[in-house]
């Protein structure tokens, strides 16, 4: 393996997985703020990647079903240390999420009140946006080279934010974009090939792929083996299959996804009731990992609800953990499978025109999340207002919020953070700390 001279050098298997137990520990603010996060650390402060290989793998990572952040950091494991470095940072970054939310599920389905969790984590959320605003600026200033890049950034921004048009039609057509009118020549860059991938004939390749496919595909549906004695329509089972069902169609970001369980998991299987749903959402917004553990919530109050062997509190977790084996472990099939081809597309200028036009999407993608983030963090009321309409293709809106409603904790102390960190350069860990003290207090005190 050779490392590019700007790049820190390749971490110890040891140090790789230390780093990502960090990031899941620290990855709040969504998709934005945990990609964010992750470039901070992987790209900025360790020196791992350089920006231009961070940036290919995430353009890769959003054109797949799933959570894209946990996907992304499997990639980036995957390309330090293998299959084994995929494993660790794309478990890491999910387990200590999945863990609080169990626990917090368990503390809820319980005392019946989430209420007390808001003050711990209110200032946790006003400090991310500090982080999220850093790192889109630097993603923008590495990813937009020229004014065609920053034309497509700012269209796939107003395409979603304004005309809500569906993400997957936004990256695809991006792509098409960039195939056409976007190749260049690709210059030679210093390789970082993961340990366990060498150049192969595209027969031995293949093998190698369907041989991944196989193996991970029976791992993802093991669950449905061991359930097959329960009947098909034991909870349990039920949990099982409809998450696998999301896993592979929850194109579109966390909240298209969870729009279609909460109707679901509310409307037909009766697994939970509006407001219970929407503790769950507010319970996943505040806490660190995936956006989609929100997903094992249902599954653990479905579960709970249904006990098998009369233990509420045993079925709340597995129903907690089937939900998080269906919806977390095709991503390591997708990366595992796709990302050896992935690689090779960076040598290809016209496939690679069209991964640069996605990645400039993408910097509209975030700016989008960021935005949506932040409103909903500074204010405690938000509409979205009609602008015109030309069916049947064309509806535009904006979301608005209620300035009455804007919450000047959050914005005081997300004004305190961005100052502590682009002028003070404090550290991650050292910010979110105080930010979660400062909300604590202010909640006590209010």
């Amino acid at each position: 393996m050779t490392i590019g001279a700007s790049d820190g050098g390749k971490p110890g298997f040891g140090e790789l997985t230390a780093v990502f137990a960090r990031i899941g520990l620290l990855s709040f603010g969504g998709p934005a703020g945990q990609i964010a996060l992750m470039h901070r650390i992987i790209v900025d402060e360790k020196r791992w990647l350089p920006p231009e290989r961070y940036l290919h793998a995430l353009n890769y990572c959003m054109l797949l079903p799933g959570p894209e952040a946990q996907q992304l950091a499997t990639y980036v494991g995957w390309m330090l240390h293998g299959v084994k470095g995929g494993l660790a940072a794309g478990i890491l970054f999910v387990l200590p999420g999945f863990i609080l939310i169990v626990a917090l599920a368990a503390l809820y389905a319980t005392l019946g009140d989430a209420a007390w969790l808001e003050a711990i984590f209110m200032g946790l959320k006003a400090a991310v946006l500090a982080i999220v605003v850093q790192a889109l600026w630097r993603m923008a200033g590495r990813s937009l080279k020229g004014p065609v890049s920053v034309g497509l950034a700012i269209a796939a921004f107003v395409a979603l934010f304004v005309f809500g048009v569906a993400f997957p039609v936004v990256v695809l057509a991006a792509g098409l974009f960039g195939y056409v009118f976007m190749r260049r020549p690709v210059s030679p860059e210093p390789d970082i090939e993961p340990d366990t991938v060498v150049r192969q004939g595209w027969r031995r390749r293949g093998l190698a792929t369907a041989a991944t496919l196989l193996v991970w595909t029976a791992i993802w549906l093991l669950p449905l083996i061991v359930l097959a004695p329960l009947g098909d329509f034991h909870t349990l089972v039920e949990i099982f299959g409809f998450f696998v069902k999301i896993a592979l169609f929850s194109f579109g970001g966390a909240y298209a996804v969870l729009t279609y369980v909460a109707q679901e998991a509310v409307a037909t299987y009766h697994w939970l009731t509006p407001a219970e749903m929407l503790d769950g959402l507010a319970l996943a917004e505040t806490t660190p990992g995936p956006l989609v553990l929100v997903l094992c919530f249902v599954g653990f109050l479905a579960a709970h609800a249904a006990p098998v062997f009369s233990a509420p509190l045993a079925s709340g977790i597995l129903g907690a953990a089937l939900t998080a084996w269906a919806i977390f472990v095709p991503s390591f099939l997708f990366i595992f499978a796709g990302a050896p081809y992935v690689e090779d597309l960076r040598r290809n200028p016209a496939l690679s025109g069209a991964l640069s036009g996605i990645g400039a999407a993408i910097v509209g993608v975030i700016a989008n999340l960021s935005l949506w983030f932040a409103i909903n963090v500074m204010f405690g009321t938000v509409d979205r207002i009609a602008l015109f309409s030309l069916p049947p293709v064309m509806n535009a809106s904006l979301i608005w919020p209620h300035w009455a409603s804007l919450d000047l904790a959050s914005l005081a102390i997300s004004a305190a953070g961005m100052v502590a960190l682009l002028k003070f350069r404090i550290g991650i860990l050292p910010l979110l700390a105080a930010a979660a003290i400062a909300g604590l207090a202010i909640g006590t005190l209010l």
